[in-house]
């Protein structure tokens, strides 16, 4: 289990905000919403927004603004939970973020369960904690984070969240303000798929919960999810489910 000493979100300080503490009493975790700048193997380096770095108990800990003002999240806490303790994560070393929205909705959701004593406290502590750290290790084994990265993570979230939006490529472009074709390119490379694949993926997955819990019709399921042609939606449904959606439905049903 790990217990929580204090959690903040959104902690926003001014140019001169400094931490210097020469041995650390806790463990404590940083994550940056600014540049700033940090001391790393006995140098001071600037690091952009959207990194994370984990100090363990008695390490040296010293960071500061490096621009007009410094917000970050950060927790200071114990534990002897070994996915922590034992964590491939680099001690005092900050590294970007792969998806710093996400991580930043668990501070969030640590703040609440801190500050009240609900019932299940601490397991849920313990499950955000573990949720948290495996986000982590994510974001250290993805290279070459980029800062355009980012706005393609949203432009993705957006797309799965709301796959029966009307999406084309020019649109999608136009919500980044790139060209279409450089989108494509840097699409594909985030993220292994292709935009528009990205989008018809997600129609379908939409539309397979559709069919299976509730009475629509398929052309009532096809419109909801972004079609406007039924044949269209049921020819992109069989390449990517194998079956038609009449016979899915009724295997589903069954």
């Amino acid at each position: 289990m790990a217990f929580i000493h204090y959690v903040e979100c959104n902690t926003t300080h001014s140019s001169n905000f400094e931490i210097d503490v020469p041995m650390g009493f806790h463990w404590l975790l940083v994550i940056t919403k600014t540049p700033a700048q940090f001391w790393v193997n006995g140098h001071l380096k600037e690091y952009p927004a959207h990194c994370a770095i984990l100090y363990r108990p008695t390490q040296k800990v010293y960071y500061r603004a490096c621009a007009d003002h410094y917000v970050n999240d950060w927790i200071r806490f114990e534990t002897n939970e070994p996915y922590i303790t034992e964590s491939p994560l680099p001690f005092g070393v900050p590294f970007l973020l792969d998806d710093p929205d996400y991580c930043h909705k668990l501070f969030e959701l640590l703040v609440t369960e801190h500050n009240f004593n609900r019932g299940y406290k601490e397991s849920s502590i313990d499950c955000l904690f573990r949720t948290l750290f495996n986000k982590l290790l994510e974001s250290y084994i993805q290279d070459d984070i980029k800062p355009q990265y980012y706005n393609l993570l949203r432009l993705r979230n957006a797309i799965q969240n709301n796959p029966g939006e009307y999406w084309s490529i020019s649109k999608m472009a136009d919500y980044l303000r790139i060209s279409p074709g450089y989108l494509q390119n840097i699409y594909k490379k985030a993220f292994g798929i292709s935009c528009m694949d990205d989008v018809i993926s997600s129609r379908i997955r939409l539309a397979r919960e559709y069919m299976i819990h509730s009475h629509q019709s398929i052309a009532e399921i096809a419109t909801r999810c972004g079609y406007q042609n039924v044949e269209h939606f049921c020819r992109q449904f069989k390449q990517l489910t194998g079956i038609p959606p009449k016979k899915f439905r009724k295997h589903a049903k069954g």
